[in-house]
């Protein structure tokens, strides 16, 4: 796939002003390891002050590979990158204003909360009575004032992790860049601290940059989100526009789970809107489960028959795939009302609008009028 099919532009709304300086900038970053691989490839990436900048993707894909780079704690291969306007090649990671969040919280196990959050002030020498001020004040922004008497071991995960971003911001960092800080944590913990970061960033006005594989997490915490695939970025953008028009199908399939097909042209239509010219190149039809709806067609409408092969309960919905195509090699997933009767044969349609379709580059196809 061609760079210029994978990368998409940032939208008007995420362009910078002419006289404002990014928090940090990522130029032509590549990143090769020792032994021949390649874990970054051709990395381009502006993040503004006080965005939340979101890299996601499957595991492998780069992005704590390029959250280390912009800390310091990795080289580059080739490339620069810029922390508030100034090349940081060469610039130790101590210096560079980026405090870290590690997935594994990191913190010192025979120090009390007050001596883990405050250790960073203590090994730039600030003054002790200072130092243990900003962690007093740093507790109690993160509602864990009650708690600095206590070591790691005697607190829950939600409250490591807490001491963990406390130990960050207590440096008072440019850039704050988390890597998968809530992996450890269960499913309802993981939700109520998404909504604190979030509370946290917009209170303190910080610049972060968080890593996740979490479709999830990066939809409800990005300013910016950044799919990343093999080293590359495929989309950059709002998390609107990544969902809303995905521009490759990596990205349908990644964010929400779109549904990919072959274009056949008869058992499985292409989108009206599609112009001739496109109609002759297109590959890949998308469209996601919940906007596909069960029954017969409206006349004129994009629609597939096919034959149930699984219905799994969600609750108030059921998750039905059926297979399409003229052998039935391909699948499609339908969210339907979990109380609808379903036979052996179903047919589905959607409305225009809610259609993807892409060409054999991974390009994105748009129609007029058609998000």
């Amino acid at each position: 796939m061609t760079a210029a099919a994978r990368v998409s532009q940032p939208s008007a709304s995420m362009t910078p002003q002419a006289d404002q300086v990014a928090a940090f900038e990522c130029r032509s970053v590549s990143k090769r390891f020792p032994g021949g691989t390649l874990a970054l490839d051709d990395v381009t990436l502006r993040g503004e002050p006080g965005q939340i900048v979101v890299l996601v993707g499957p595991s492998g894909c780069g992005k704590t590979t390029l959250l280390r780079c912009l800390a310091g704690l990795d080289s580059v291969t080739a490339g620069e990158i810029h922390l508030q306007g100034r090349d940081a090649a060469g610039v130790q990671p101590h210096l560079r204003g980026v405090a870290m969040v590690f997935q594994n919280y990191a913190l010192y196990p025979n120090k009390t909360v007050a001596q883990n959050i405050a250790f960073p002030l203590r090994m730039s020498r600030v003054p002790r009575r200072e130092r243990d001020a900003r962690a007093r004040e740093m507790a109690e922004i993160l509602k864990i004032g009650h708690l600095l008497d206590r070591r790691p071991r005697q607190l829950s995960g939600g409250q490591k992790q807490r001491v963990g971003i406390g130990r960050a911001l207590v440096r008072r960092p440019a850039i704050v860049a988390m890597d998968e800080p809530l992996s450890n944590l269960d499913a309802q913990l993981r939700v109520e601290m998404r909504a604190e970061i979030r509370a946290l960033q917009q209170r303190l006005g910080m610049t972060v940059v968080y890593v996740t594989h979490d479709q999830t997490e990066a939809l409800s915490l990005a300013d910016q989100i950044v799919v990343m695939n093999g080293g590359a970025i495929e989309q950059a953008g709002s998390a609107e526009e990544a969902f809303n028009t995905p521009a490759t199908p990596f990205v349908a399939g990644f964010l929400g789970a779109m549904n990919l097909v072959s274009a056949t042209g008869e058992a499985i239509p292409l989108p009206r809107w599609l112009s001739a010219d496109d109609r002759d190149v297109v590959a890949t039809i998308g469209v996601r489960p919940e906007h596909l709806i069960a029954g017969r067609p409206p006349e004129g409408r994009w629609s597939v028959s096919g034959r149930v092969i699984s219905s799994e309960l969600l609750g108030t919905e059921r998750l039905v795939a059926i297979r399409v195509g003229h052998n039935g090699e391909q699948s499609l997933r339908i969210r339907v009302p979990a109380e609808l009767p379903l036979s052996s044969e179903l047919y589905v349609w959607a409305q225009d609008e809610h259609l993807h379709a892409f060409d054999g580059d991974g390009k994105r196809l748009n129609g007029e009028g058609v998000r």
